[in-house]
């Protein structure tokens, strides 16, 4: 098992973790006691595309002369390490400390970590390059955007350790969700349970979804009074879900 994945998850999870939405999680690890799981202020570059994959973290901080790598020499600079590191499944996710006064990685680096496989990128800083990113199949949620590049401001330094991405902490290995909406954090030892009941939720909130739309009150619907459950109960047998 990698080192970044102490928390291995089933397919099963994934799938549904695929086909739920950032809300429907929030709202379930709120109902485990963790509060602040939405990433703040990152949006998709790419709002119809699905994002699901394990932490793999990069750390920036702030750039000093003497630290500087203009050249970016791939066996030694941390962000290129990151690159040949990152693995299928991965989402690289950069602690750029929401500072967007350059970008934080661009478009040919971007593109090597989609073909190594990885499920996706994130930063909570800029990146370069943002028209070639929105023509990439590959899930890209940036703060904004900006052309220049990173080493003005950003020097890379760790990776794999826990970072705070956006305002939410971020540990390697975390289940990372995204979706039009944004990004939510999962700890990876809860995500088979939270998969499975964020599913559930969804579809009895299709069947709440269905009744208010065709007209009733949201008084014993939603939330559901015994009778709606025994309605949704016998909605699901018929709908086969």
């Amino acid at each position: 098992m990698s080192t970044h994945r102490p928390h291995a998850i089933s397919a099963a999870a994934f799938a549904k973790l695929r086909a739920v939405s950032t809300a429907t999680l929030t709202s379930q690890l709120l109902k485990r006691g963790l509060r602040n799981t939405f990433m703040q202020g990152v949006y998709p570059l790419r709002p119809d595309l699905r994002m699901v994959g394990y932490a793999f973290t990069l750390r920036y901080i702030p750039a000093r002369a003497d630290l500087a790598d203009q050249q970016y020499d791939n066996t030694k600079n941390v962000q290129r390490l990151a690159v040949e590191a990152v693995g299928p499944d991965d989402v690289l996710v950069i602690d750029a400390r929401s500072d967007i006064g350059a970008a934080s990685f661009g478009h040919i680096i971007g593109t090597r970590i989609m073909m190594r496989g990885a499920a996706g990128l994130v930063t909570d800083g800029a990146l370069r390059d943002t028209p070639s990113f929105r023509e990439m199949d590959f899930p890209v949620y940036i703060r904004a955007p900006h052309a220049t590049t990173s080493f003005v401001i950003h020097h890379p330094v760790e990776l794999n350790a826990p970072i705070g991405c956006a305002g939410v902490a971020v540990i390697p290995g975390d289940i990372i969700v995204g979706d039009g909406e944004g990004i939510c954090v999962v700890p990876a030892q809860m995500a088979e349970e939270v998969a499975a009941d964020a599913y559930e939720q969804e579809i009895r909130e299709e069947f709440f979804h269905h009744k208010v739309i065709n007209g009733a009150s949201i008084l014993g619907v939603y939330p559901p009074n015994p009778e709606t459950l025994a309605e949704f109960e016998e909605w699901r047998k018929e709908m086969g879900k």
